[in-house]
């Protein structure tokens, strides 16, 4: 698996196509690291340029701001900026919606003014333009439901992209009772991931995880390592066998990557 990053392709004297911020979880969190070789495998099979940032690559500070530490937010995006604008970067993509959501609408009123793309808005770009061709293979005629991570859909009207890439498998793609706008959290937003549940009678993940159930999906699909986590923890909850996937994974499953 070949993955330059920005300094090497400096070296060498090119400019990547894209530049894919993989962000904390991506790199660290063993069960985020298969969305993001998968993406990876995807970029490579078709031959698009990229490179990523390695260890020049920090987190953006989402966390940070939601916690409501601003100090350390802006300590973080000035430190990313500043790296990013030193190799005069224009657009990213990146597997998830937080870091998504920071670099495309907080960046700008600190200096970092990028395209911006969701990982499903860009391989939907790549589709449309011919470059990457789905078959449904593996997912032909399954039955999958798509949670949609709230900074992907309610924070940036991302809704028809990742579902644009499930019906590309060939797939039944079957709607929660609440989605798109409506669609509920899967509780680790506004770094809810990394604090402990407080007092009630059920945990966000156990309600959002019952509505995935009650659509009888063969798989669920997400696009945020955060939604991953929750969700399969919820479908861990119900001792049920059934696969939670990024639809990086899915497209590169199909295609036997």
């Amino acid at each position: 698996m070949e993955v330059k990053t920005m300094a090497q392709m400096l070296s060498e004297g090119k400019e990547p196509e894209v530049l894919f911020w993989v962000g904390c979880a991506g790199s660290f969190d063993d069960r985020a690291k298969k969305i993001t070789r998968a993406f990876v495998k995807i970029l490579n099979h078709i031959n698009v340029n990229f490179a990523v940032l390695g260890t020049e690559e920090s987190c953006t500070g989402d966390p940070a701001k939601r916690a409501g530490n601003e100090f350390a937010f802006q300590m973080a995006a000035a430190t990313n900026i500043q790296v990013l604008n030193a190799y005069n970067i224009k657009n990213i993509v990146t597997t998830c919606p937080h870091c998504f959501n920071t670099l495309k609408n907080e960046y700008p009123d600190l200096g970092g003014n990028y395209k911006v793309q969701h990982h499903s808005e860009f391989l939907q770009e790549l589709i449309d333009n011919g470059r990457l061709k789905i078959e449904g293979k593996a997912f032909r005629g399954k039955r999958i439901t798509f949670h949609d991570p709230c900074y992907l859909g309610r924070g940036n009207s991302v809704y028809e992209a990742p579902r644009y890439l499930i019906k590309k498998l060939d797939a039944e793609l079957v709607e929660m009772r609440r989605c798109k706008a409506q669609a509920l959290c899967c509780g680790a937003g506004g770094a809810q991931m990394f604090k402990e549940a407080e007092s009630g009678n059920k945990e966000i993940n156990i309600e959002r995880t019952e509505e995935a159930l009650k659509t009888q999906p063969e798989v669920i699909a997400t696009g945020c390592p955060f939604c991953n986590t929750m969700m399969t923890d919820g479908i861990k909850h119900f001792n049920r066998n059934l696969a939670v996937k990024d639809f990086a994974e899915l497209i590169a499953e199909a295609e036997e990557l």
